[in-house]
């Protein structure tokens, strides 16, 4: 991979979005002379970025650009003061979002939670909670289940009253979740490949004993594990795990969930880590030629409270940039240098406000540039 010209889309989107992005494409431009890389990197609109531009969170300029792009570097989509002024089916989230994943049927979300030793400070647990330190990673089906399933409306309901009373007129929305086992399947597969490339175990997450899909699940991801002896399987109920996150988060290597469970249960992780801006993650879509597609973003949203002030946290955007070169590129080392230049700036000291803690002796607050800065002189 690394003869050719790689071809990037980059869609910043909105609120902090075009912050974070500049400071992973900083990175990415070190990178590139670091492992003589040819990256082709290309930016455009989405979100509210794309409607203002041209009428659509998903342009169809941007469209074509990701489909003649290697990868996509997303930053974050949606302005809680501006979404509700459009129908649902327009805002960005479900526009853009959730169109390009099935547009790319990007299945498969990989969500790393680490806490480094020197942010300790930043997890709401005990110290004793964080053991030896939490390291786990959420597999994510990510084009199933009840977000994507049909039926899917609101609807009136008119039921008829007592003798001589009016009608009683209401409203019933409905979601639907729907799992085949072609997609629990491929979904399980990702999961124990990745367990065994760590600690080989795996916890499945699932609501067997109330969900029909959870029964499947169950059964389905069992049979699965059969071709995976050297991984450990456990199950767990959503409910059990949610709490099990707080009370020994250490007993955790890899968390596979279905659709809105993970959604769920990897923002909780998220928040082992100290804070959403620390979090990458990777979307992939089948392997093809030896190139897996995906769609690399941070785990947190666009933070409008703090866009345009140099006070956003760009690490998640940036270790969300060497989970593309891991995974669509195959590229080991460079992802490697990007993991260590960010280590070595949180080993010095160097904190953005939301992992910043004034009792620690040698930390020193910066904003978003000098973070990014700092990574990109120790790449």
């Amino acid at each position: 991979m690394s003869s050719k010209t790689l071809k990037i889309a980059a869609l910043a989107g909105d609120g902090i979005g075009p912050e974070v992005m500049r400071a992973a494409i900083q990175v990415l431009r070190a990178i590139e002379k670091k492992h003589a890389l040819a990256f082709a990197l290309t930016e455009a609109p989405v979100g509210w970025a794309g409607i203002d531009a041209s009428g659509q969170a998903l342009p169809d300029a941007t469209l074509a650009l990701c489909r003649a792009s290697d990868a996509i570097l997303f930053g974050s989509v949606g302005l809680p003061d501006r979404d509700p002024t459009l129908p649902k089916e327009q805002r960005p989230e479900r526009a853009a979002l959730l169109r390009l994943r099935k547009e790319f049927a990007l299945f498969a979300n990989l969500r790393p939670v680490q806490l480094p030793k020197a942010l300790s400070h930043a997890c709401p647990l005990r110290p004793e909670r964080q053991g030896d330190g939490i390291d786990l990673l959420v597999v994510r089906e990510l084009t199933g289940g009840m977000y994507f399933g049909q039926p899917k409306r609101t609807e009136e309901v008119v039921e008829p009253g007592a003798p001589g009373t009016e009608p009683r007129r209401f409203q019933r929305a409905i979601d639907t979740m729907v799992y085949t086992t072609p997609e629990i399947e491929r979904i399980a597969h990702v999961a124990f490949r990745s367990a065994g490339l760590r600690r080989k175990k795996l916890t499945s997450i699932d609501k067997a004993n109330v969900l029909e899909n959870g029964i499947l699940w169950r059964e389905t991801v069992t049979r699965v594990g059969k071709s995976y002896p050297d991984v450990a399987l456990d199950h767990m109920f959503v409910d059990n795990a949610a709490m099990q996150l707080l009370l020994r988060p250490t007993q955790f290597d890899v968390v596979l969930c279905e659709n809105m469970f993970g959604d769920i249960l990897s923002d909780e992780a998220a928040a082992l880590a100290g804070s959403l801006g620390m979090l990458p993650s990777a979307s992939l879509g089948a392997t093809q030629d030896g190139v897996t597609f995906g769609l690399y973003e941070p785990a947190g949203g666009t933070a409008p409270d703090i866009a345009g002030k140099d006070l956003a946290n760009p690490i998640a955007q940036i270790l969300s940039a060497a989970l593309m070169l891991r995974h669509s590129f195959g590229l080991e080392d460079a992802a490697r240098s990007i993991e260590a230049a960010v280590g070595k700036a949180i080993a010095d000291g160097l904190r953005t406000g939301d992992i910043f803690n004034p009792g620690e002796p040698a930390a020193k607050k910066v904003g978003t540039r000098v973070m990014a800065d700092a990574i990109t002189a120790a790449v």
